[in-house]
């Protein structure tokens, strides 16, 4: 029998005792290291977050730069650097005053040309930005901590935007803002909780910040993002450790703190050493799915996408895609699981075990015949591969003729811009993921859109639906934005833009003596407010 490394794996596991393995070993931790964290995190390739939505960038942009707003972890926008805002009667003008006392790391104090400055990089980069860009007459400086917004017409979502576009809104000092958003800012200069030591700058190895002590913190709790930045630690140091076998090495060793994103492999080996545990910070995780392609038969005709939609059974797919059942869980709202627009509206689809016979049904009134249906197979992403080959059997059994096109995840990317026919190396499916916490977004969420043409790859098309969706951006609260939620996902279901397969929600690992790491709806989490339990 051949023994496979897996198999080496699982019985260590299996014996719940520490898995040996060959180890770069960083400096072992000393008593004066009681105010230090480690973290493994991936490679930081690029450092500004304006210009890379990557997680890495946005995690260290949250650590070196301040926002004026931030949500909380109900995903309700609250003030950072402002202190306070005013709407005017006509709710085309807001007008923003700074907190006191706030200061870049060179000592210069923020004032409001840097905010301007920012926003108007911002706006260059993200979807949200964009759109306030549109609807703006103008943006300026009233004195030294005050600036205005004035818009043609009301926008009742700008506040949101600017809490949680796409692409973080940072800001920065005038001279680093006035550069175009496809140009890096490299000075890693801002005014937030922790300094970038550029000094300790190892690149591909490790990247370390120390605590700004001269950053005021709002009086707030620390809420997801939002309220007070309290840094309890002197250094962060993020190592980058590329094999998960020496990480976690590293990590029972306690050489490191924390590992971002453990293999699932490694689940009950952490959970098994008392001094280690897995925790989800990212509460909301990511939401995969399958993408029809609109314009080639058969799924240019809305029953054969409605026989997917009856055709999914979400709990065998999440067997399948997520290696841990704690960690995985349905989803039948296009707003995800863990937004405010979350609903269950025209969701009666939804079955366990799915219903293969009504998928058949509809697949015959769709006017099916055999056509040739082809389905991408991610074979470098475990979840997606696995899931298309599920996919492929599934539909084999009631009768489809299915062609899996196994390729890396590059030349995936490639080939799905063929809008041409399944003969001409055109595509019928594939499948992919979102973050559940980008789904409350419509506007900035271009998986959201049914624009046809303009629309994102598998190009939905709903005139109904777009109608809705073009309301969003005039609907002034909170429960006005929810109704709207509600209808525009009714409608989706009726054409459907895609179908759901389900929820997987990343834990990270870290040493129980890391206390106070704070969860948030979505993949990018801070590092304040955590210390040491000896600290």
């Amino acid at each position: 029998m051949t023994i496979t490394r897996r198999d080496l794996i699982k019985a260590g596991m299996a014996a719940g005792t520490t898995i040996s393995m060959p180890s770069i070993l960083r400096a072992q931790t000393l008593p004066d290291d009681a105010r230090t964290v480690r973290m493994v995190m991936t490679d930081l390739k690029i450092v500004d977050p304006t210009l890379s939505i990557a997680d890495v960038t946005y995690m260290h942009g949250l650590a070196v730069y301040d926002t004026l707003f931030a949500f909380d972890s109900k995903l309700v926008p609250q003030p950072q650097m402002v202190e306070k805002w005013v709407l005017s009667e006509d709710k085309k003008t807001y007008t923003f005053q700074l907190r006191d006392g706030l200061q870049f790391h060179d000592g210069s104090s923020v004032s409001a040309a840097d905010c301007v400055a920012s926003i108007r990089r911002w706006w260059q980069a993200d979807a949200g930005g964009k759109l306030i860009m549109e609807r703006s007459s103008d943006i300026a400086k009233k004195d030294e901590k005050t600036f205005t917004i004035a818009l043609k017409e009301p926008l009742g979502i700008l506040i949101d935007l600017m809490a949680g576009g796409t692409n973080f809104l940072p800001i920065m000092r005038e001279k680093d803002a006035d550069r175009p958003a496809t140009e890096q800012v490299t000075s890693n200069i801002g005014s937030g909780p922790f300094r970038w030591n550029e000094g300790l700058v190892r690149p591909g190895a490790s990247f370390t910040y120390d605590r700004n002590e001269k950053y005021l913190a709002r009086q707030e709790p620390a809420d997801g993002l939002a309220g007070g930045k309290v840094v309890k630690v002197d250094r962060v140091e993020w190592q980058v450790i590329t094999d998960q076998q020496t990480a976690l090495a590293a990590l029972q060793a306690g050489e490191t703190d924390f590992i971002l994103e453990p293999a699932a492999d490694f689940y009950p080996a952490i959970e098994n050493d008392p001094n280690l545990e897995l925790q989800a910070l990212n509460t909301s995780g990511s939401d995969l799915y399958l993408r029809m392609n609109f314009l080639q038969p058969p799924f240019n005709n809305v029953k054969a996408r409605q026989a997917m939609l009856h055709l999914i059974d979400q709990e065998a797919f999440l067997r399948v895609m997520a290696p841990d059942s704690r960690f995985a869980h349905p989803v039948t709202s296009i707003f995800g699981n863990s937004t405010p627009y979350s609903n269950d509206e025209n969701t009666g689809w939804y079955k366990k075990g799915g219903d293969p016979e009504r998928a058949k049904q509809l697949l015959q009134e769709a006017g099916y015949a055999g056509e040739k249906i082809f389905i991408f197979q991610i074979t470098d992403w475990a979840a997606a591969s696995n899931a298309a080959l599920l996919l492929a059997d599934t539909l084999r059994k009631i009768g489809v003729n299915v062609e899996l096109g196994a390729m890396s995840f590059g030349e995936f990317t490639t080939r799905r811009a063929n809008k041409g026919p399944v003969k001409d190396g055109g595509w019928s499916i594939f499948i992919s993921d979102w973050s559940d916490y980008n789904l409350r977004d419509p506007i900035g969420t271009s998986f959201l859109f049914a624009n046809g043409d303009k629309a994102w790859w598998g190009w939905p098309k709903s005139d109904e639906y777009e109608a809705l969706r073009a309301k969003w951006v005039g609907a002034e609260t909170l429960q006005e934005r929810q109704a709207l939620a509600r209808k525009m996902q009714g409608v989706w279901w009726d054409f459907v833009g895609a179908v759901m397969l389900g929820q997987i929600v990343q834990p990270t690992a870290h040493r129980k003596a890391l206390k106070g790491l704070i969860e948030v709806p979505h993949s990018r989490f801070p590092m304040w407010n955590m210390q040491k339990a000896s600290s």
